[in-house]
């Protein structure tokens, strides 16, 4: 009897040996799919996240189909690769790509048993293979056709790579949740760092995350990751990796995250955008070029921009400071009064739009912007949109005027739920178009000194429109400068009204605005659109002698191996929109705007003591505030303004240019004057006025009307004009000036 059942279990063996062998067989020539061959194994590249760096060669974004950064083995520290076997495949450095011992338990328990929960036993090999190629289904028989696959290329990648490389290419192939691959870009995912710079609990966080990347998730669930990290931290013990001591420290410290998710909380998402669309044209023309198939999201490019981080984070630090302020204020004038009934009307109105009117009270858990945080509430609909209307929104763009080069770009305020650019929305550009009008002006003559009518005025034929200045105040006479620097408007109207507006409007459009302008005196005082791009470079004009840049964003493209594939000589422009005189004209009219001006607060409010020149700018009723400021060396502009020109301050105490644009300029500027290699960088003093023009602006800023000029005005002059009888006046006194400079030019001939 024993002997029957002796028999029985032996070809039982055997049929089962017999079988198995014919499966591993069969997996091996390919009848459950190609093996991959040594070649295939040698030729494996990971895809890998291009790297787009800022000024300083610091990482600002990613561009990839697969959120990955390959590392060498030599910036992978001891700590981490001791806690990967430690708690991987202790006996890695023992076997040749298959742990005997663990193949067994995974043949006998996972594919005759079919016991899919049974343990692991894979060596980092076979993890390895894995993540190279994935697993493919075969119904029933997945699992075993897998598990024997990845033992054949566990041992063909031990014949072709040394245990070093093979640690190094699984720690760029493993998965971390979150769209992340590899260690690089976990390490700087939650902890922002490369890995060379990580801490041994930090190093047994990320390697706790491979038993299952969601669960133990350090920002999803710190409890889990911690008591996952603990373990790692023992089975470093157990194998001698840590003492008893370094273990029981080491768990007790505390999880600290520094979490960066730069696809969505980056510091330059906005610029992003740019760059992808700059470096998208550029990879175009290479591949044309040269055969080649580069792209941005698959080639693991390196990507070195004109962006600096340190001034980037240095406006975005006083975007926190002052909008956040601005914000609490504006939200607490529309809580009552006027403010809250238009709110309440725009509401009704947007509600209608937006067909949102029947919901309009349901609620729900929403997560909501604000300057301390995001933060989640349960509100209705109509609240929701009545926190978005209400929200001030920013941007900021500074620039290189001699070639163009981006410098800081903030697009917005939060690009992850404001991803609408306002560098590029078109807005009423208020007082900052004033600089355009007086460059025309020069351009057609007009000296700094000039003396420009500031008595009241009224035109007829525009419904008897009469401009005020900001105080209200008017008579006597200001010099072309002093109209400028004070932004005064009535002396603004009367230049706009004797300068020929074909001047001015060929100015407009040679700076390189879109719009088109419309030949009102109204157009004097800013009602014209244009955008954040447009005006920086327009004013780039005047800071670089008169050339018109393009605004770009890249500086080098490399290969992951540092094949330089694009350079960017950044050479100065060369297309002339301005004289040199009028440009170096501009440039001291604007400095004494700052100096003495609207933009005076810069230095007595925020000590501020840089070289600059700029503008102030208010829209009609405060809806959007204006700030531009320039050196030789940069040019800034900024703007801020709800989303809806009805939602604005009601006062100029907290709407005006100089008190809500201005500031954005003048904090960052306090940062850049702490910092002596940003002053030497972007920061020069301007040069002074050409020896002819060394005396353009000595002349006393107002002059009064004599007695006798007030006595006939008041007989004779009328306060009425029309917009064509004043362009005639205009037109004669151009000429009688053009007649007096003949005549001075000949008598200094003869």
């Amino acid at each position: 009897m024993l002997k029957k059942i002796a028999k029985y279990v032996l070809i039982t063996i055997l049929i089962g040996a017999l079988l198995l062998s014919l499966f591993v067989l069969s997996v091996y020539y390919g009848v459950f799919g190609p093996l991959y061959t040594t070649e295939d194994l040698k030729a494996f590249k990971n895809q890998t996240a291009t790297l787009v760096l800022s000024e300083e060669e610091r990482i600002i974004g990613k561009f990839f189909a697969e959120n990955r950064t390959n590392t060498s083995y030599e910036k992978i520290p001891e700590h981490l690769i001791n806690a990967l076997v430690a708690t991987e495949d202790a006996r890695y450095f023992e076997h040749t790509g298959v742990d005997s011992r663990s193949l067994l338990r995974v043949l006998f328990k996972t594919i005759l048993l079919n016991q899919k929960n049974s343990g692991g036993g894979s060596t980092i090999n076979q993890q390895l293979a894995k993540n190279m190629y994935g697993r493919e289904k075969h119904g029933p028989l997945t699992m075993p056709v897998n598990k024997t696959k990845e033992v054949f290329l566990a041992r063909r990648l031990e014949e072709i790579y040394s245990k070093e490389e093979i640690l190094t290419l699984y720690l760029n192939t493993v998965p971390f949740g979150e769209n992340v691959l590899g260690i690089e870009a976990a390490s700087r995912r939650f902890f922002n760092k490369p890995i060379e710079k990580l801490k041994p609990e930090e190093s047994a966080v990320l390697i706790g995350m491979l038993k299952a990347n969601t669960y133990y998730n350090p920002r999803l669930y710190p409890d889990h990751a911690i008591q996952r990290r603990n373990v790692v931290l023992t089975q470093m013990e157990k194998y001698k990796y840590l003492t008893n001591s370094e273990k029981d420290s080491l768990a007790q410290l505390p999880l600290k995250l520094d979490y960066a998710n730069l696809e969505s909380e980056g510091p330059a998402n906005y610029f992003l955008v740019q760059v992808k669309d700059e470096v998208n044209a550029i990879l175009e023309s290479i591949n044309k070029k040269s055969n080649t198939d580069y792209t941005i999201e698959e080639s693991g490019l390196v990507i070195k921009t004109t962006l600096n981080l340190t001034l980037q984070n240095y406006v975005l630090r006083s975007y926190k400071s002052h909008l956040g302020l601005m914000q609490n204020r504006l939200r607490n004038q529309y809580k009552s009064g006027d403010s809250r009934k238009t709110l309440n009307s725009l509401l009704i109105k947007e509600l209608k739009r937006l067909k949102l009117s029947k919901g309009a009270n349901s609620r729900k858990e929403r997560e909501l912007f604000s300057w301390k945080g995001f933060y989640t509430d349960s509100i209705s609909v109509r609240d929701s949109l009545r926190h978005t209307l209400t929200l001030l929104h920013a941007g900021f763009l500074a620039l290189d005027p001699n070639t163009g080069a981006i410098k800081t770009w903030v697009g917005g305020i939060d690009y992850r739920t404001q991803p609408y650019d306002q560098i590029f929305a078109q807005r009423q550009i208020a007082s900052t178009f004033k600089p355009i009008l007086y460059a025309a002006a020069l351009e057609e003559g007009v000296s700094p000194c000039e003396y420009l009518d500031n008595d009241e005025l009224i035109l007829a034929d525009f419904e008897n429109w009469q401009p005020r200045n900001y105080d209200n105040t008017f008579g006597g006479k200001y010099t072309m400068a002093a109209s400028l620097s004070k932004s005064l408007n009535i002396p603004t109207v009367n230049l706009f009204l004797q300068t020929p507006f074909s001047a001015v409007n060929n100015m407009w459009g040679t700076l390189g605005f879109s719009q088109k302008l419309e030949n009102k005196p109204s157009l004097a005082l800013g009602t014209s659109n244009a955008s954040i791009y447009e005006l920086a470079i327009a004013y780039a004009a005047f800071a670089n002698k008169g050339f018109k840049i393009k605004p770009q964003s890249v500086v080098s493209i490399k290969t992951s191996d540092g094949t330089v594939i694009y350079s960017n000589r950044m050479l100065k422009s060369k297309e002339t929109v301005l004289s040199e005189t009028t440009s170096n004209l501009m440039n001291a009219m604007l400095q004494k705007a700052i100096v003495e001006g609207t933009g005076a607060s810069l230095s007595s409010t925020y000590g501020i003591k840089l070289p600059l020149a700029g503008k102030t700018g208010t829209s009609q009723d405060y809806a959007d505030a204006w700030f531009a400021a320039y050196n030789p060396k940069l040019v800034m502009v900024t703007r801020v303004g709800a989303s809806s020109p009805i939602i604005k301050f009601n006062s100029g105490s907290n709407g005006a240019g100089s008190k809500l644009a201005l500031p954005l300029v003048a904090k960052t500027l306090q940062s850049v004057q702490r910092s002596k290699w940003l002053q030497s960088k972007y920061f020069s003093n301007f040069e002074p006025l050409p020896i002819e023009y060394s005396d353009a602006l000595l002349c006393e800023d107002y002059t009064e009307d004599t007695g006798l000029e007030q006595f006939f005005e008041s007989l004779f002059k009328s306060k009425r004009t029309t917009l064509e009888r004043a362009q005639k006046k205009a037109d004669r006194k151009a000429k009688r000036k053009k007649k007096r400079e003949e005549r001075r030019r000949k008598r200094n001939a003869n």
